[in-house]
């Protein structure tokens, strides 16, 4: 014997397509909002406008040749290993990459031909923003460090 399809068995049908769909979109927008807190620009119009200026920065920091490798010692102290000149200083930026903690300024010494911060990173994931000026002169690096 066989049961007949009814209007509630469609009704059945229809309320639990429909509620997997809203069920798996809550999961991934509560996802996506937990996970990335941040943005890439704060205008991307103005940031579009500044184009051009951004690759002649970029041309002009590749002329100097200067590079910065950041990394972590035993003390958690940022160390850049750089070919910049002697008279060069370094600053920089820390900032959490899913912008859960506020970013913080780090103030470096010279040591050999590098630099080292004079705070320890807190724990965790953190994307560096480095500065080497000397006199008119400036280059900027990004890195992440763990």
């Amino acid at each position: 014997m066989t049961q007949r399809f009814t209007g509630w068995h469609m009704l059945a049908i229809l309320v639990a397509m429909f509620g997997t769909i809203v069920a798996v979109n809550f999961v991934m927008a509560r996802s996506a909002i937990r996970t990335f807190g941040g943005t890439v620009v704060d205008n991307s119009y103005v940031a579009g406008q500044q184009y051009n200026r951004y690759l002649a920065e970029a041309r002009a920091q590749a002329a100097l040749g200067w590079t910065a490798t950041p990394s972590l010692d035993a003390q958690r102290r940022v160390v850049i290993a750089t070919n910049a000149p002697a008279g060069a200083t370094a600053s920089a930026t820390i900032h959490h990459p899913l912008g859960r903690a506020a970013d913080q300024a780090l103030s470096f010494t010279r040591q050999g031909a590098g630099f080292v911060s004079a705070t320890p990173l807190p724990a965790g994931r953190w994307q560096l923003r480095i500065t080497l000026r000397e006199g008119d002169r400036s280059a900027r690096f990004e890195g992440d460090l763990k």
